[in-house]
């Protein structure tokens, strides 16, 4: 990737909020098996989008960044109407864009458009170039005479000339980097103010990925442009953002400016994420900060801190619970051979039931034929075995008690963004 250009270096031209978001929630409902829903019982929600506040200045570029699954995508459809708004409010010239729908929500799409990750998909392939670009100015009642001529004029802005040798082209005649200049000119040619770029390079050859975020800077200077760069590249972020949000599990856990963001990052999860980051040097030394496991069900988030049971600095106060107690022992026994499992595993009746328990407490129950006792040197054992395990930290008393041991934990907080320095970031640590 070359050096960022100096016009991504600039701050904004001015101070004025474009977009204003205020504790957004994007929650999609579960639909559960057909008994529950006779029953009235659903099968719960995914909260996609849980809580975000974040405003966009005139001329910024904020960068929504973290892996698959953090809530990115639904926080950008959800800034076009695209997406269902469970709670709170986008604010736009005035105006709630959670309140609108329908004819009013179209009119107002004309000044936030998307440009999608898969050009390929969002194109028509029966629509010449022309047709696919024309499109938003038929659908806003643009006077015919004067499509062609905007059409031409975004057509070359975004490189693609001479004009008259795309104009009747199809989808299936062009490059990945033509489709998407292709689209991006779909985008600018209602003049929008805000454009959210959801993952825009990462379907094309590398080859073209620094050219695609060239072009969308000189755009953003041209037309005085705003921009919400969705993706999971933190290298492409460090080249094209004012500032980065890291998001994690639907909610923003780290923003500031992406110079801060990349010296001096604060969340244990933003310091995994740049170090995942490859290096092209074999000589520097590697990181033991890279992420482990996968992130989690979103539709049964951890309590306190969502990514304490990923993270390498947890403590006491994280937010520890039952089926962090299933994870540990699951991870022992996948250390161990298959007749130890056989052996340790049949000794606990109720491990299914514990890794849905909530709460602060829990009580593994021994089977049949073992006893407490057994059950307090298993847990022993695992200890022992993994004495760097986080886990244990948030562990406040392990009885033996009649029915089983019962395992207590500290009392979890869920952190929130809190300034720190040029950042805010929400983690306990801080």
């Amino acid at each position: 990737m070359p050096t960022k250009p100096d016009t991504a270096l600039s701050s904004p031209r001015q101070t004025e909020a474009v977009l204003d978001i205020r504790q957004l929630s994007v929650h999609f409902d579960l639909g559960g098996n057909l008994l529950g829903r006779l029953f009235g019982r659903g099968g719960g929600r995914v909260r996609a989008v849980d809580g975000v506040n974040l405003s966009l200045q005139r001329g910024e570029v904020v960068g929504l960044v973290g892996e698959s699954g953090s809530g990115k995508s639904s926080l950008g459809r959800a800034l076009l109407g695209l997406a269902p708004i469970s709670e709170g409010s986008i604010w736009f010239r005035g105006q709630d864009l959670a309140t609108l729908s329908g004819r009013r929500l179209r009119e107002l799409r004309r000044h936030v458009q998307m440009v999608f990750q898969d050009p390929s998909a969002a194109l028509n392939p029966a629509m010449t170039v022309e047709q696919a670009v024309t499109d938003p100015l038929r659908i806003h009642g643009v006077p015919a005479g004067e499509r062609r001529p905007r059409v031409v004029e975004a057509l070359e802005r975004v490189g693609l000339s001479p004009v008259e040798l795309f104009l009747s082209k199809y989808p299936s005649d062009l490059s990945g980097g033509q489709k998407q200049r292709v689209v991006i000119a779909r985008a600018i040619i209602m003049d929008p103010a805000v454009l959210i770029a959801d993952e825009p390079i990462s379907m094309l050859d590398m080859s073209v990925r620094a050219k695609i975020l060239t072009l969308m800077l000189d755009l953003k200077d041209q037309l005085d442009l705003t921009y919400v760069y969705i993706t999971h590249d933190l290298a492409s972020a460090k080249f094209f953002c004012n500032r980065i949000a890291i998001m994690y599990l639907g909610r923003i856990v780290e923003i500031g400016d992406t110079n801060e963001i990349f010296e001096n990052p604060r969340h244990p999860y933003t310091r995994a994420l740049l170090a995942a980051i490859p290096d092209p040097d074999p000589s520097r030394p590697k990181t033991a900060d890279l992420l482990r496991g996968e992130i989690p069900d979103a539709s049964r988030p951890p309590s306190g801190c969502s990514f304490h049971p990923r993270c390498p600095v947890a403590f006491d106060r994280c937010g520890w619970e039952p089926r962090d107690l299933v994870a540990t022992l699951e991870g022992h026994w996948l250390r161990t051979s298959p007749s130890t499992y056989d052996l340790e595993r049949s000794r606990i009746a109720n491990l299914d039931d514990i890794s849905a328990d909530g709460g602060s407490e829990t009580v593994l129950r021994p089977s049949t034929d073992a006893s407490p006792t057994d059950l307090v040197a298993l847990l022993s054992e695992v200890r022992r075995e993994d004495q760097g395990a986080r886990f244990w930290e948030g562990v406040d008393e392990i009885s033996e008690e009649p029915e089983g041991v019962r395992v207590r934990f500290h009392s979890g907080e869920d952190p929130v963004l809190r300034r720190n320095g040029d950042v805010e970031v929400a983690c306990l640590l801080y």
